[in-house]
């Protein structure tokens, strides 16, 4: 018998695209979008995600260590790339009521139980399509309250994206690499964002050509679009490509290979793909030895602690409040 998150991904049409995929080749590679192509994360968090959280959320009294939350949750950490309502949870319920400028004002988190519940549900694929269901089953006045506020917030980013996001170019080396990978293998985008934003930000930019099928957060996880294509590919011939631990995590839970574009060291990260990762996976000379040294290099790019809780950081606050 299928569990919700089951039937909820077969009733999506656009599902269907991934799972009628026929392989033209016998290698595929899944590549992440934002922050892993198109350097749009920083702009898309600042200029979209944060104003509207602190705006639909009710956090401006506190509105400084909101941001600063959101940055290092969505950015700077190992939640980086996170589905966005994940990430909201995770800031509503641990890192904004513990931050010290929340504290120091004796500022009350606004809680959002059911909406936090439906966010950790395993059978929530966490799109606004989901929410809209969740909020037409509900007999709970406060959670339908909630739920609407959420959706109502991920419309107005998506609408914020549309309006503000464009001309964003992918990293130097992408389109190399996309060419090369095209000779040999299949690509398909495997992405949280919405599918809308995917294929507008591809299109403009002339790359959606060399891809196959672009799944946003409509047709489910990461895990779930590697989890069909595991079906269609043999797992150590599917490469996943991405900039966060959650793309990362996704190619584990389903037996894949993976490559990290280092946050902060994209175009290197892409060179490096380009003249001798991409390769390696062809020769199947990509898994064990040199995979782990990928590995380990990334786990070095993103902290768990945030900077106003580690011992290290804070001993040299002083220091720099220091007037010359």
């Amino acid at each position: 018998m299928q569990n919700n998150a089951e039937l909820n991904y077969d009733k999506i049409n656009e599902t269907r695209q991934l799972r009628y995929l026929k392989p033209s080749k016998e290698c595929l590679v899944a590549i992440d979008s934002d922050g892993c192509v198109f350097d749009a994360m920083g702009i898309k968090q600042r200029e979209c995600f944060c104003p509207w959280m602190i705006a639909c959320f009710g956090l401006q009294p506190v509105a400084e260590a909101a941001r600063e939350c959101k940055e290092f949750a969505d950015l700077f950490s190992k939640t980086r790339g996170a589905n966005r309502h994940k990430t909201i949870a995770r800031i509503l319920t641990e890192l904004l009521p513990n931050h010290p400028k929340v504290k120091e004002r004796g500022f009350k988190v606004p809680k959002f139980e059911y909406y936090c519940k439906w966010v950790n549900d395993p059978n929530s694929l966490l799109s606004n399509e989901c929410i809209k269901q969740a909020i037409a089953k509900s007999n709970n006045l406060q959670e339908k309250n909630e739920l609407q506020t959420a959706i109502d917030w991920s419309n107005k980013v998506n609408q914020a994206v549309a309006d503000i996001v464009r001309n964003i170019a992918p990293f130097k080396y992408v389109r190399e690499s996309l060419e090369k990978v095209s000779q040999k293998a299949d690509i398909i985008i495997c992405s949280a964002t919405p599918t809308e934003a995917l294929e507008r930000e591809w299109a403009e930019h002339g790359i959606d050509k060399y891809v196959k099928v672009i799944a946003g957060q409509e047709m489910g996880t990461k895990a779930q679009h590697l989890a069909v294509m595991c079906e269609k590919y043999s797992r150590d011939k599917i490469l996943m490509i991405g900039d966060a631990p959650g793309d990362q995590h996704a190619a584990r839970k389903n037996g894949v290979l993976f490559y990290s574009i280092n946050p902060g060291n994209e175009e290197m990260s892409w060179k490096r793909f380009h003249d001798q990762a991409f390769d390696k996976f062809i020769e199947c000379k990509y898994a064990g030895t040199y995979e782990n040294k990928i590995l380990e290099e990334f786990e070095g790019y993103l902290p768990e602690i945030p900077p106003w809780q580690n011992e290290k950081i804070l001993k040299l606050q002083p220091l720099y409040n220091q007037k010359p």
